[in-house]
């Protein structure tokens, strides 16, 4: 028989150092999402360097400049490419950045762009290894387009007909390291989703020079406020493809938040290309991959006294960005129940965590996916109810 107990925090285990929360041991924690607001403690430091100011007569046009993303700011396109150098984990050479209102929305111009433009009874078909992204399905279904449709699981496809293939690499839920897995021999395009590909997340042992690359400026630096997302696109009849469906789906992206993205990333840059003189814990990937770090070294300590979940094992590599051998450390934890346990996200609901289970990413209920990167009280309240979860 499975026992949830929730565990008051002064219970807490003392192996693993975990620091009272704010939070009461009988309230909600929620690790569904993956909003990145715990990185908020580093932006804390830098709340003046990193402010912007936009007067009123600023920024008030549609247009930003005259190349093939016409909205998009100079200074914009400029940060991001700039960015990418310093982190070294994508060629931008002889590449187009299509901007787009978050990853989400240039997710769905990558679709349109990669679609046919001749009439077809056969929309083309969308698929993604399992364990796939939760939100992959209902984003390419939402508009039940004839252009393209959700046909699941990219290791298992077999249809003689033209697809695309998303891989998420590190992959979201369970941060494995993808590459395309279709063996059909019929036409096929590839969309790297790369949202994870951060030194906090994973070492960059590749400069990756694939033909369409997906970025977002949420998960890279914590701002999922500000709606940014971007492609790298070596195709520039895709790329104007893409910007055409921008274009009539949103004319564009806020100038506002253009300006602060670029703001935002010059403080990283500034911080590594002057880094002799700035502190370690004012540089943010440092800063950031030790809190992921730290995080990781906790969690697995739960998992290990509980004994009610397992977690998969990830391979360490040289980075670098970091010149260091390093681990990953996955903005989710993947986790899978033990035998006893049929349903994770349901029992996971006995300790009031709020989870997203299996079934959403296209595998079984056995598996959960807990958000890493939440606040600290959510975080810390987690790892102890987890560690006083029991098995009888």
């Amino acid at each position: 028989m499975v026992v949830a107990t929730n565990g008051s925090p002064l219970e807490q285990y003392n192996d693993t150092k975990i620091p009272l929360s704010n939070l009461s041991y009988n309230s909600i924690v929620s690790v569904d999402r993956g909003d990145p607001v715990g990185f908020s403690t580093f932006w804390e430091k830098l709340r003046e360097e990193a402010k912007v100011e936009i007067k009123g007569d600023e920024v008030m046009s549609y247009f930003g400049d005259a190349n093939l993303c016409w909205y998009m700011l100079p200074q914009m396109r400029n940060a991001i490419l700039r960015l990418h150098k310093v982190v070294g984990n994508a060629n931008t050479e002889d590449k187009y950045i299509v901007l787009g209102n978050g990853s989400s929305e240039v997710y769905l111009a990558l679709l349109y762009a990669l679609s046919t433009e001749k009439p077809s009874d056969i929309p083309i078909n969308v698929v993604a290894a399992a364990p796939h992204y939760s939100d992959y399905e209902g984003a390419t279904d939402m508009l039940q387009s004839k252009l393209f449709q959700w046909s699941g699981d990219a290791s298992v496809y077999d249809k003689d007909e033209p697809y695309i293939e998303v891989v998420t690499s590190p992959n979201n839920p369970d941060g494995a390291l993808r590459t395309p897995v279709v063996k059909s021999d019929a036409e096929g395009k590839v969309i790297y989703d790369l949202a994870y590909y951060w030194p906090q997340y994973t070492p960059i042992n590749h400069e990756l020079n694939q033909d369409i690359m997906l970025f977002t400026f949420s998960k890279c630096t914590g701002h999922a406020g500000s709606r940014i997302g971007w492609a790298l696109v070596k195709d520039i009849e895709i790329a104007k493809k893409m910007v055409k469906f921008l274009h009539l789906s949103s004319i564009g992206v806020s100038k506002e938040s253009q300006v602060r993205a670029t703001k935002i990333i010059e403080v990283i840059c500034d911080g590594y290309q002057n880094s002799n003189s700035t502190p370690s814990d004012r540089l943010f990937f440092n800063y950031s991959k030790k809190l992921m770090k730290d995080r990781w070294e906790k969690l697995k300590a739960a998992i290990e006294k509980s004994k009610v979940f397992t977690l998969p094992k990830y391979p360490t590599a040289y980075c670098h960005f970091t010149k260091e051998i390093t681990e990953q450390y996955p903005a989710f934890a993947w986790l899978k129940s033990v035998e006893g346990i049929e349903d994770g996200e349901s029992y996971l609901e006995k300790l009031k965590i709020l989870t997203r289970g299996g079934k959403q990413f296209g595998v079984d209920p056995t598996y959960v996916r807990i958000s890493m990167i939440g606040t600290d009280d959510e975080f810390i309240e987690l790892v102890t109810r987890l560690a006083n979860a029991k098995i009888e």
